[in-house]
């Protein structure tokens, strides 16, 4: 008999998710409604952002209380469709 895998996450978790892309209010503001569309009344205060020795790209953190396994595919798959984001984490 074999025995059954434990999640890997256990959820609802805090969730950090790292978001690298053009630097701009644009990518911050779209990570902003993509997390409020999959994970409302998140709280803005987790985010954090820092920007690239040139200034090009900006990488963006939030920590989201995630769900579920579907919640978070949604999330990367949306962010990850957007031309202004180069990598999501």
């Amino acid at each position: 008999m074999s025995t059954p895998e434990a999640p890997k996450i256990e959820f609802p978790c805090d969730y950090p998710i790292k978001v690298v892309g053009s630097a701009g209010g644009e990518l911050h503001n779209l990570v902003i409604e993509t997390m409020e569309r999959h994970s409302p009344g998140f709280d803005q205060a987790t985010i954090t952002v820092r920007g690239s020795r040139k200034g090009n790209f900006q990488s963006i953190t939030v920590t989201i209380t995630a769900t579920g396994e579907t919640q978070l595919q949604a999330i990367f798959a949306d962010l990850k469709d957007h031309p202004l984001v180069q990598m999501v984490l």
